[in-house]
């Protein structure tokens, strides 16, 4: 009895954890309204969330990757590759298709599978073949981009099927679609982790791989099916992204690891496994996406904002270090 009560107020207090950088996410917001009228205005508060909608998807990703222990550099080539490949198997030559013309129809089931593909060549080279995380996924960070630029020799493609635009600019009971889909799968994640098996797998494969699979855990299956979930996702922020934009330029995606990284972070997540949880991660996604539009808003140059970025991140590293009373990982 004694144990079982110990443990309550710390399983509580994990759960506050989760929401260590609420006072940042208010602090911004109180910040913007004084520095700029528009900032808290909803029309400005709605871009902001649809803004990194895609992103957030991305972080997601890599949170339950990370989570398990693992991680993967290569979601965001896969945010401009998946779609450019999708949309030139279905645009005719003279939109810069490859002349194959498949129903427009199928362009986004086709994102979503490049996506995944990429995933589980992923999950076969680091489980099957026992290879270093980084490397592979460094090494396919880059070819995933080429596969990109090869095929398109650098063009950014703005004639796209209808189907390919739809998700990132149609608007669902008065807010964007990404909004409500980025939410959805948030929403997922978070009980994904909390009620089911393969989320608990998670955590004890991330804390000890080899315990968890004494404990009779498919360790191969759950890492493969995770690196293949977060390919799926990082094709899906290449869609909402690519209607958001309304083209799949040569740079779509390119620099958001380090940003998605860092979202992930600063929620609270480990990058040595076991550790974190999706609802930290999105409070990270939230502490980003209102810094970035807080620099538009007052005009700082783009070549000052990474300093500012890396602040703001050390910034919220030290109030959640604070406010968790644990040193980080």
């Amino acid at each position: 009895m004694t144990a079982l009560t110990a443990s309550t107020p710390r399983l509580r207090l994990a759960r506050f954890r989760d929401l260590t950088l609420v006072p940042v996410i208010v602090l911004l917001l109180i910040a913007g309204a004084f520095l700029d009228p528009t900032f808290l205005t909803a029309g400005n508060l709605t871009n902001v969330l649809q803004q990194q909608a895609a992103i957030s998807l991305l972080v997601l990703a890599e949170a339950l990757i990370l989570i398990s222990g693992k991680f993967d550099l290569s979601l965001e080539s896969i945010v401009g590759m998946a779609p450019a490949i999708a949309v030139m198997l279905v645009v005719p030559v003279s939109a810069g298709g490859f002349g194959i013309e498949l129903p427009g129809l199928l362009v986004i089931p086709l994102c979503l599978l490049v996506g995944a593909l990429i995933g589980a060549f992923n999950g076969f080279l680091i489980i099957k073949f026992q290879l270093s995380a980084f490397i592979v996924t460094l090494a396919m960070l880059i070819i995933v981009h080429g596969l990109q630029l090869g095929p398109t020799e650098g063009k950014t493609l703005f004639e796209l099927p209808e189907s390919i635009l739809y998700l990132g600019s149609a608007l669902w009971l008065g807010l964007p679609a990404s909004i409500w889909i980025a939410g959805l799968l948030f929403a997922a994640g978070i009980a994904g982790l909390a009620y089911f098996r393969v989320g608990r797998s998670l955590y004890a494969i991330g804390g000890n791989s080899d315990a968890a699979r004494a404990a009779g855990i498919r360790v191969d299956r759950v890492l493969w099916g995770v690196f293949i979930l977060g390919g799926t996702l990082a094709a899906l922020a290449g869609v909402l992204e690519t209607g958001r934009l309304g083209a799949i330029g040569s740079n779509q995606g390119v620099g958001w690891i380090f940003m998605v990284f860092a979202a992930a972070v600063i929620g609270g997540v480990s990058m040595d496994g076991g550790k974190g949880t999706v609802l930290g991660a999105l409070t990270g996604v939230l502490v980003i996406g209102l810094v970035q539009n807080l620099l538009t808003l007052k005009g700082v140059s783009g070549f000052w904002q990474p300093v500012v970025y890396g602040g703001i991140i050390l910034i919220a590293l030290m109030i959640s270090r604070v406010a968790g009373g644990k040193a980080q990982d």
